[in-house]
């Protein structure tokens, strides 16, 4: 009886183990089933998708990250978005802070948290586009919308990148339920816009949008009227340009140019998009994606306190600031 015990159980331990070891993901925040999970070396993962006739997509994503959330249980939901990406894309997911190897196109070896650093991913979800040769041809920097996401997978399936950016192509191809003039705001700059910071004066944000657009929508009715956010934007000069506005700019440099062609030269990928300047007229940081009213605030906060310059990693920053005011008994609301 003892040995027959034994023998049930080994049974159960046998058959119980790989079931435990899928559940085990690597992965921050779950991904579809069908992520290829492969050997992370993205030069040969990048040939076999082109062999197929695909494209690599790589995500990144983090625990505790609700857009990386919206975007799995939201874009990757509906069916038409799925049937979409495994067509054209052979996808992978590496986690921001992971240690698992990940080889470059170039040979090179690295942690996936050192390979995160290496490609400057600031917010989660990133994902990064790859043709066959393993170049990037697209990149997204935070969380799209399911219309906005849909548009971009058909941009990068269309082999889109060498005929207009991305931006130009989500304008063109995405009309959201949206208002159909700019939002207007009175902290905004009124021109004519000499950007140049000068002694004294306040860092600046430029923020890029488009007519007919959603998420920009939703910043200015929700995050831009929270308390948290307002207190941070009077530490700004704050400009806005829409992606076409052909209006001249005294830009940061000095140089005078088109608003729109300034936001091509920026490589303002899609909008909302805000690129903050330091007093020095440097660009230090920018604000790509649907962003909720914590990571906004979050991302004013980083750049008008300096604080970009002793910790390059936005992601850092906002965990170490959110754990401060879990210690003083502050609700961290990262959604709401």
């Amino acid at each position: 009886m003892r040995l027959r015990a034994w023998f049930v159980l080994l049974l159960m331990a046998a058959t119980l183990a790989p079931v435990a070891a899928q559940d085990a993901a690597p992965h921050a925040i779950d991904v579809p089933r069908w992520f290829v999970e492969g050997f992370l070396d993205l030069r040969e993962e990048a040939a076999a998708a082109d062999r197929q006739g695909k494209r690599l997509l790589v995500y990144f994503g983090q625990d505790g990250c609700p857009y990386c959330r919206e975007l799995m249980q939201n874009n990757f939901s509906q069916r038409a978005i799925v049937d979409k990406t495994r067509r054209h894309f052979e996808a992978i997911a590496l986690n921001l802070w992971g240690d698992r190897e990940v080889t470059w196109i170039d040979g090179r070896t690295m942690s996936e948290k050192d390979f995160a650093r290496m490609l400057k991913v600031q917010f989660t979800p990133t994902i990064v586009f790859l043709d066959g040769q393993g170049r990037i041809v697209a990149r997204l920097n935070g969380y799209l919308p399911p219309s906005r996401f849909s548009a971009a997978l058909d941009y990068v399936a269309g082999r889109m990148e060498g005929k207009l950016t991305l931006g130009d192509y989500l304008a063109a191809n995405v009309k959201d339920e949206a208002r159909a003039s700019l939002n207007d705001e009175p902290f905004l700059m009124p021109p004519p816009f000499d950007l140049r910071r000068k002694a004294g004066a306040k860092p600046l944000a430029v923020l890029f949008e488009t007519r007919h657009c959603q998420p920009c929508d939703e910043m200015h009715a929700e995050g831009f009227k929270r308390p948290e956010v307002q207190a941070q934007l009077k530490r700004f000069d704050i400009a806005r340009f829409a992606l076409s506005d052909p209006r001249e700019v005294v830009v940061p440099d000095g140089r005078k140019l088109a608003a729109q062609a300034w936001a091509r030269e920026l490589g303002v990928g899609y909008t909302p998009s805000i690129v903050f300047f330091d007093t020095a007229n440097r660009e230090v940081f920018r604000i790509e994606g649907y962003q909720r009213p914590f990571h906004l605030a979050g991302s004013f906060e980083y750049v008008a306190s300096g604080s970009y310059r002793s910790e390059p990693e936005f992601q850092r920053y906002l965990r170490a600031k959110a754990e401060r005011m879990r210690a003083g008994g502050q609700t961290v609301e990262l959604w709401r």
